[in-house]
């Protein structure tokens, strides 16, 4: 096989493929490859009748002569199939070998090679990797496309090729969830996050894409008929089969091991990573930084954002010939949406608590939050939902009824994370802590011995056998010497 013929066969593969496993058009796929639609229809039929080697020419009838027998390039092959593959030279030398134990002619190189070259390419995989490999490189896969929007949307999570800052200045690998429609290709929402995907976040995410946007340009919302995901344990939760029940949409779970029917919201990850995480700071190549991290989670979070509503969701996508927005749009139609943004919370967000309404209002990580509302049950234990995005507002439940909205007056207007709260305050503890320490050292400077003289030892039996008592107790007893 010359370059020639091994462009070609790259060329009629790259066709069949874009049309089979992208969704390409075939008169789409054959323009853009300057071959004749008739010459694609060819190449698409060969393949379906005999695989890969449908694309390759006749072989060369020197192969399997009187100049070169069957068993020979029957050898030759056989060496190549071999795991872990041998390389050209090996089996060079190999036949070689046997060519003259035999008395044949002894192959060039290159006829070597060529016999090689001309072996299937999926006989190649599964002897080299195997049927995993094969399954996910040379099988025919049915890309189904839902026949309306919000009729399936698919949900999946992916570590992104990005180093950020956290509130700490540490340098963190975030991780992105997304949720699309299968139909439009039209992201609905998504969630960007520290630490490993949890039911939580994937219940964050959904809350986003089935609500009602604040931004006018980004429309798509409701309930899906259909959610499309793995089998992680996040997906596989008790909470988020309830949440299916509760808003009458089934969960359907992809073959263990078989990625290829998530490859729409995958297709996705890798848009995101080559168009927008490229061209921050802090972006991986090759598990190596390109430039060094410079964005918090909140400025990343905005933006994706903004790629997605001005970006991804507005342009011709080329797999449906029609951008996202406007695919989901369509002519005009309702989606089926939850009663109230409340009914929704407690149904997907996980995260309650119990608190007892006090004069000044509920206390909650440290933050005080308040409403008019909230005056006539003083006294009364009420449920606090909240989002962990930001905990500025809680919405409030009494006794499982929508109560009201409290909002921290300290931080109207503002997003505050409940991971912010925490790493503040972790950061306070150690604060002081150590200012705790570094006086504690000024008094030692100057009277080291003034921290063990401020109660003498007790002497006494009375003293020590008590002493004693406590300490089997558990106890500690300061300013008594500790052994």
């Amino acid at each position: 096989m010359n370059a020639d013929e091994d462009e070609e066969i790259r060329q009629k593969w790259g066709l069949v493929h874009r049309h089979l496993h992208d969704n390409v058009p075939l008169t789409r796929a054959a323009a853009d490859a300057g071959v004749p639609l008739r010459t694609a229809r060819r190449w698409l039929s060969r393949y379906r009748e005999s695989g890969p080697s449908g694309l390759r020419r006749a072989s060369r009838p020197e192969i399997g002569s009187r100049k070169f027998p069957l068993e020979l390039v029957d050898f030759i092959e056989g060496l190549s199939l071999l795991k872990p593959p041998l390389s050209f030279a090996t089996v060079y030398r190999r036949a070689g070998k046997l060519a003259k134990k035999k008395g044949w002619s002894s192959p060039s190189y290159s006829t070597v090679r060529n016999i090689i070259r001309r072996l299937n390419p999926a006989l190649v995989t599964l002897a080299h990797e195997g049927s995993a490999a094969l399954r996910d490189k040379f099988e025919i896969v049915y890309r189904h496309r839902a026949d309306r929007p919000n009729a399936v949307w698919q949900a999946d999570h992916t570590q992104l090729d990005l180093i950020t800052l956290d509130a700490n200045g540490k340098e963190v690998r975030p991780w992105l969830t997304t949720v699309i429609d299968d139909y439009s290709r039209a992201v609905a929402g998504y969630l960007v996050f520290y630490g490993a995907p949890s039911a939580l976040n994937t219940s964050l995410a959904l809350r986003q894409a089935i609500w009602r946007k604040g931004n006018p340009d980004w429309q798509v919302c409701g309930i899906p008929d259909l959610l499309y995901v793995d089998h992680g344990s996040d997906f596989t939760s008790i909470h988020l089969d309830q949440v299916s029940m509760d808003l009458r949409f089934e969960i359907v779970y992809s073959t263990v091991a078989r990625p290829q029917g998530r490859g729409k919201v995958e297709r996705l990850f890798r848009t995101i990573n080559t168009e927008l995480l490229s061209e921050l700071p802090g972006h991986l190549q090759n598990g190596e930084l390109a430039s060094p991290p410079r964005l918090s989670l909140p400025e990343l979070d905005k933006a994706i954002g903004s790629y997605i509503v001005s970006e991804y969701n507005g342009r011709v996508h080329s797999a449906i010939q029609e951008a996202p927005l406007d695919a989901w749009c369509g002519e005009g139609w309702l989606p089926r949406m939850p009663d109230s943004l409340e009914e929704l919370d407690s149904l997907l967000v996980m995260v309650a608590r119990s608190r007892r309404v006090q004069r000044d209002g509920i206390r909650f990580e440290g933050l005080r939050f308040t409403s008019p509302t909230l005056a006539a049950y003083v006294g009364e234990p009420v449920t606090i939902r909240y989002d962990p995005r930001d905990v500025s507002e809680i919405r409030v439940f009494h006794r499982n009824d929508f109560l009201c909205r409290a909002i921290s007056p300290e931080h109207v207007g503002e997003t505050v994370t409940l991971k912010e709260i925490q790493i503040a305050r972790a950061a306070y503890r150690r604060q002081l802590r150590k200012e705790l320490k570094d006086k504690r050292g000024r008094v030692s400077d100057f009277f080291p011995d003034s921290l063990h003289s401020a109660t003498p030892p007790a002497t006494d039996e009375k003293s020590i056998a008590q002493k004693s008592t406590w300490k089997k107790s558990g106890i500690r007893v300061y300013g008594l010497p500790q052994r």
